[in-house]
């Protein structure tokens, strides 16, 4: 997707590149439609990815809360109809009540907000169900912990763009024990009746039945679950002999079983009744329920009980039909259930041949120690992959690559951050993004160069997890200079850590971006990868020379398994990796601890050369308020810079890392000139404080061709400002006042010798807009003044949908380059690249 913008002086054209988000981690939340796309809430925004080249195409903003649930229609289990439709719907529900209506054209891949369902949940939407009554029409409902459900039916246009009708058909009051699990079907034999399946807090599914637009009656209950009812999913009618006369209905709770029920039809009430009045057989106590509809009924049975799961089954799905076209029979339902556990696995269950007996036919996930177990799972349309989210916010694909015998196979799927994100880097030459965030882990995302579907670059994927911590990340800082890779990182603690890239990982990031790395890096680098500490505080080396010995374990001293850490074992990645290796194996070893601050870290930056690190930490009085300056390398603290009485927000050196520009919540910001070559080691002083915004000032950026500076505050503006000959500051131009709060700024130099550049400016409503900056300088090189103007306007497709964090701009591969990378991330757990062309 790309965007053009017109603004007068330059024509800038923005194309996006690559998002990186984690999955809303809540059940529910995931659905894959008949269109074969997947979708699922990433904070306030509803992603959506392709499953065939992993990565998320798009990002829906209209939500004012945590996305819930999504809900595609038609679903993957209407596929066998869909495939002749040019546009399918999808649902989504918000944590504050709201349900909206997206539009996807499939020819052109493009999305359409369509309207927000008018009558509002009082509190957050748990479950959308909803199923395909007719090519046009569809019938959804939803549940909240309001305790309430609402049925709906929304007619589509018959033409693309044409307006959806919304039908409010009942609404559902349950008392105080809401219903967390819904599944709608038509019930077999050609009445017109629906039934609406509905499990929740009281460990009873609840059947209500209806006529297509009438109220919804209810029929009757199930009891059997001795827990929370967590899934509920209808079977499509299922045909025997040419005619279709059984439904099945599968349960999961939280008491660890699976349930299948049948739904017999009976024939009309009238003659079943008259036959026999007054006699209750045994057969019907076995039985269970008779569910009537109408004039007609349906005896319920437990067909089966599935044991199997050690934890809450969070989902059952059934497989979804196949298309047949013989004896007038559209589809066949495939007797084949899918079911996600917080187990850590997912299983595939089938009736056997012979017997009949359900069975555990396929088992995935078991091996994984790191997950944390799953919210849910879900089949593809066609049947030969099954997704799982889970617990980490992170996606888990498997497909059957078998043939003849079933093969499960772990596939590439879009990964990232499942909190905010605080803070991004570029690597020392561009070649890889890294992220920090709330999540508590430190991610690399690089561009995997060998996949030669795609572009010049190759598609973006998540090649390792430096750092995952016990505490949320605020800060990072890659260190810049000559040697090994090294960052500096700050989370909610006292301490700031350094890391060193370990031999596995430049393997792997020679593997990436196509091109072996000098020899002389690898041959200093002894470590090969890292292990987790058991506080999952510190990150042990592993060294490339270390014995292989197995220390013999007493089976006594842990009998909880759970603490028991296994080893990492680091490995060359020849393609991107999935989850289960990222979690565990791609660790960087911790070499250093930058012990000073007296509160949570909170800024870092590093200098150009790479000598020295500069560190702020949360601050309420002017002593804890320090800037320090640390030695990279001896790593001593060698600068204690006081100027600001709050936290300082971020700070960064000018180019030749002459001065240090300082910015705070006391709304002022500070200059320090820093010398570096004096023989008792560095030297600084305060040479320019200011007061500069009336709120806080987030952040700040210098020109990369001089002495020019902008600042972006609260107050919705940003100023730019120039360091003259003698240290002091003048105020060149204030922008045009922003409609939200400036939370970024990254500044770009696209010409040194016209002094021409481009300024990012990231918003707390997540926008983002690009402003060239041509600086006039008078002979002694001085700035005068500053001609800025808008050049791009960011789509809000592509941009955030909450406070953008950090941008940061790509180094460009030669000076001609037309094309430049913008990297932002924001609290909607989104790290995206986009590619400006200037």
């Amino acid at each position: 997707m790309s965007s053009a913008f017109n603004g007068g002086q330059t024509d800038v054209e923005v194309k996006r590149v690559f998002i990186g988000a984690g999955c809303n981690r809540i059940v529910n939340n995931v659905s894959w439609g008949a269109c074969d796309l997947v979708a699922f809430g990433a904070q306030n925004a509803v992603a959506v990815f392709d499953p065939k080249t992993a990565q998320i195409s798009t990002t829906l903003p209209g939500h004012k809360a945590s996305v819930n649930c999504t809900q595609w229609l038609p679903s993957n289990k209407f596929a066998f109809k869909a495939k002749d439709l040019d546009q399918h719907y999808l649902l989504s529900g918000d944590a504050g009540g709201a349900i909206i209506l997206w539009e996807y054209t499939v020819l052109e891949g493009k999305w359409r907000y369509v309207l927000q369902i008018p009558e509002l949940h009082k509190k957050g939407v748990t479950c959308i169900s909803g199923i395909l009554v007719s090519d046009t029409e569809a019938v959804f409902a939803s549940t909240s912990s309001d305790g309430t459900v609402y049925i709906w039916e929304v007619v589509f246009p018959t033409t693309g763009g044409g307006d959806c009708k919304l039908l409010h058909l009942d609404s559902l009051f349950v008392g105080s024990k809401p219903m967390v699990a819904l599944s709608l079907a038509e019930l077999p034999g050609n009445t017109g009746h629906l039934v609406l399946a509905m499990g929740g807090l009281d460990n009873k599914i609840h059947l209500y039945s209806g006529k297509r637009r009438g109220k919804f009656v209810r029929a009757c209950e199930l009891k059997g679950h001795a827990d929370w009812i967590r899934s509920l999913d209808f079977s499509l009618p299922i045909f025997n002999n040419g005619e279709a006369h059984n439904i099945l209905l599968v349960s999961s709770s939280q008491d660890k079983g699976i349930r299948i029920w049948k739904m017999a039809l009976r024939g009309s009430l009238d003659s079943s009744q008259s036959s026999q009045p007054g006699k209750i057989s045994l057969a019907s106590y076995i039985e269970g329920p008779v569910l009537v509809a109408g004039t007609t009924s349906y005896q319920i049975s437990l067909e089966s009980l599935l044991i199997g799961h050690e934890d809450w089954v969070y989902s059952v799905e059934w497989q979804p039909p196949s298309p047949v076209s013989s004896d007038g029979i559209a589809y066949c339902q495939h007797q084949s259930i899918l079911s996600a556990s917080m187990d850590k696995t997912m299983m595939i269950w089938k009736p056997e041949k012979t017997s009949g007996i359900w069975m555990n036919v396929v088992t995935v996930g078991e091996l994984s120690h790191c997950a944390l177990g799953f919210y849910g799972g879900h089949w593809s349309p066609n049947g030969d992959s099954i997704l799982a989210h889970g617990y980490g916010g992170s996606f888990h694909l498997w497909r059957n690559v078998g043939t003849g015998l079933d093969n499960w196979q772990p596939q590439k799927v879009p990964s990232g951050h499942f909190a905010a994100i605080t803070d991004i880097a570029w690597g020392r030459s561009g070649e890889y993004l890294l992220s920090v965030s709330d999540d508590q882990t430190t991610r690399i995302f690089s561009p995997w160069q060998n996949e030669t579907s795609l572009g010049d670059e190759g598609s973006w994927h998540e090649i390792a997890r430096p750092q995952v911590h016990g505490h949320d990340m605020n800060c990072v800082t890659i260190i810049q200079g000559k040697g090994n890779h090294r960052f500096v990182s700050g989370a909610d603690e006292k301490v700031a850590r350094v890391f060193e890239a370990p031999l596995s990982f430049l393997k792997t990031l020679g593997h990436a971006i196509s091109h072996t790395f000098s020899e002389d890096i690898q041959l200093g680098v002894q470590i090969l990868g890292a292990n987790m500490s058991a506080l999952g505080l510190s990150q042990k080396p592993i060294y490339v020379h270390a014995e292989q010995h197995t220390i013999e374990k007493n089976p006594n001293d842990s009998l909880d398994t759970l603490e028991a850490i296994p080893d990492a074992v680091p490995v060359v990645l020849t393609e991107p990796p999935i989850e289960d290796q990222l979690g565990w194996h791609t660790l960087w070893p911790e070499s250093h601890k930058l012990y000073g601050h007296g509160n949570e870290l909170f800024a870092l930056c590093s200098d150009h050369e790479g000598k020295l690190v500069a560190s702020s930490c949360k601050a309420q009085s002017a002593a804890v308020a320090e800037i320090w300056l640390w030695e990279v390398g001896s790593w001593k603290a060698v600068g204690r810079l006081q100027s600001h009485s709050l936290t300082v927000t971020q700070m960064e050196f000018s180019l030749d890392d002459k001065f240090l520009l300082a910015v705070s919540r006391d709304r002022q910001f500070s200059i320090f000139s820093i010398d570096k070559t004096g023989t008792d080691g560095t030297s600084y002083k305060l040479v320019a404080k200011h007061e500069a915004h009336k709120r806080i000032i987030w952040s700040c950026s210098w020109n990369p061709h001089g002495y020019e500076f902008a600042t972006g505050s609260r107050d919705k503006t940003v100023k730019i400002w120039t360091v003259g000959k003698d240290s002091s500051v003048k105020l060149l131009m204030t922008l045009p006042q922003f409609s939200s709060s400036v939370t970024s700024l990254s500044w770009a130099g696209l010409d040194s010798k016209k002094n021409n550049g481009v300024l990012a400016v990231g918003m707390e409503s997540g926008l983002i807009e690009l402003w060239s900056l041509s600086v006039n300088r008078t002979d002694d090189g001085v700035a005068a003044n500053v001609l800025a103007t808008l050049v791009a306007r960011f789509d809000p497709l592509m941009c955030h949908v909450s406070s953008v964090s950090r941008l940061a701009w790509r180094k460009r591969k030669n000076k001609d380059c037309t094309s430049i990378q913008l990297a932002s991330c924001g609290a909607d757990h989104c790290v995206r690249v986009f590619e400006v062309k200037c």
